[in-house]
């Protein structure tokens, strides 16, 4: 059973404070709201939850400091009970870095360490609390056991270097889904990057990368298009058997981003059978609301920094430091982020931060351009995701509630939820089941 008692009960005392002078009228519609919630907790505890997007930081995965307890990042054990997040994919992610061999090692070795430490999780610190699933059978039973999901995502296929050969043994290692690129051209595809500048290194795919979709298609992993430019994404399609995926972008018709589809890429989605997961990022669905709010937390975590004698870093900035010190900075942020959240919740006049409604929106659009089949969740949390309403797993009832209040249905919230990205890892395994037979 999903642990949502705190959340469901801050919201029936929100919803019932006392009031002598209350009308009828108010009685009604506090009462309608109350159903609304009851419902919708219900059809949260029934449907299975899955987000196909969150980072990891490998320190989190250690003997003593590990995703068991509630630690400051958005997804953890105890903040996916909390919320009723039932299948969290963990992203086995590589920025993009030299095309040498030196930098295929680094990005190979960075791979694996995520894959091991995602093992080690499911394996030795917490096997009695979340499992590693491959298939969709597999987070069936697992959930009807009662414990949390693990599934395995690869964003950038940069690790893979010149060896093809990597790809099966990252599936094998339980990689279920990879994009061929991320923020930078790869050896194997164009990025979304390119349009900025307007340089293309491949023109779409490198001939390695399609003989890396082929190879994903035989083996039996999800190709996912987020982070590609759009040409990558038109020879994907051409070449692969099976549908794609969008593990996390938005609608660009909304909120016009590079890292968001245009109707055209839609279409392709649509005809391919395949799924985009829209995803809960500020900027890919809100870019205006996210710049603005942004400004003004950037005052504060200034002002809060400058009295630690710490300077504020933009991403340029971090971009040019070593892991370790970057790793450094990013720890001060998460310290100094409680006291970030008490001066903006003090403050009068605050612009409003991108929250679940607007998530909903791009849901909303997607579901009536190419069909609710079509349309899944992510957060991309722990790699910049996160909104008002929904900043962390502990809060993941309300993407439902808000589904709710948009009239959705209980079966149409599970299509959304995991039905539809779990009808799209069966139809995978399928070609590759057949291309084993022919």
């Amino acid at each position: 059973m999903k642990n949502l008692f705190l959340l469901f009960s801050l919201s029936l005392t929100i919803l019932s404070c006392k009031n002598d002078t209350k009308s009828t009228d108010n009685s009604t519609t506090m009462n309608d709201s109350i159903t609304l919630i009851e419902r919708a907790k219900a059809i949260h505890e029934r449907v299975i939850t899955l987000d196909t997007h969150c980072d990891i930081n490998i320190n989190n995965f250690t003997d003593s400091i590990n995703y068991t307890q509630n630690l400051s990042s958005q997804v953890n054990l105890p903040k996916m009970k909390s919320g009723g997040l039932d299948v969290a994919w963990f992203v086995v992610y590589t920025g993009q870095d030299t095309l040498t061999d030196e930098g295929y090692k680094k990005a190979y070795d960075n791979a694996i360490s995520k894959f091991d430490a995602i093992h080690k999780l499911c394996e030795e610190i917490a096997p009695d609390e979340i499992e590693l699933a491959t298939t969709s059978v597999d987070v069936r039973r697992i959930v009807k056991l009662g414990k949390k999901v693990a599934m395995i995502g690869i964003e950038n296929g940069y690790p893979i270097g010149m060896d093809i050969k990597n790809v099966e043994k990252f599936y094998n290692l339980g990689g279920r889904y990879m994009s061929l690129a991320h923020n930078g051209h790869s050896q194997l595809s164009d990025s979304n990057t390119g349009e900025e500048d307007g340089v293309w290194l491949h023109n779409g795919l490198s001939d390695l990368g399609k003989e890396v979709i082929k190879e994903m298609n035989r083996v039996g992993m999800m190709i996912d298009v987020s982070h590609h430019s759009k040409e990558a994404m038109r020879q994907m399609i051409e070449l692969t058997k099976g549908p794609i995926i969008a593990s996390h972008s938005s609608s660009r018709a909304l909120c016009d981003h590079s890292r968001n589809l245009d109707d055209e890429q839609l279409e392709w989605m649509k005809k391919n059978g395949g799924v985009v997961q829209a995803v809960a990022f500020s900027s890919y669905l809100n870019t205006d609301k996210h710049d603005k709010r942004a400004e003004a937390e950037t005052k504060v975590k200034k002002e809060i920094l400058e009295t630690r004698n710490v300077a504020y870093l933009e991403r340029s900035d971090l971009k040019k430091m070593n892991a370790d010190a970057r790793d450094a900075y990013y720890d001060i942020l998460d310290e100094i982020q409680p006291m970030v959240d008490k001066r903006l919740a003090d403050m009068k006049d605050l612009p409003p931060a991108v929250n679940v409604s607007d998530f909903v929106d791009h849901i909303d659009y997607l579901v009536k351009k190419i069909g609710i089949e079509h349309v899944g969740i992510s957060s991309d949390f722990d790699g910049g995701g996160g909104i008002e309403g929904w900043k962390d797993a502990s809060e993941t009832f309300n993407v439902t509630l808000e589904l709710v209040k948009r009239g959705y249905t209980e079966d149409e919230i599970s299509m959304l939820w995991s039905g539809n990205l779990l009808r799209v890892l069966d139809e995978v395994q399928a070609v590759a089941d057949g291309m084993t037979k022919s």
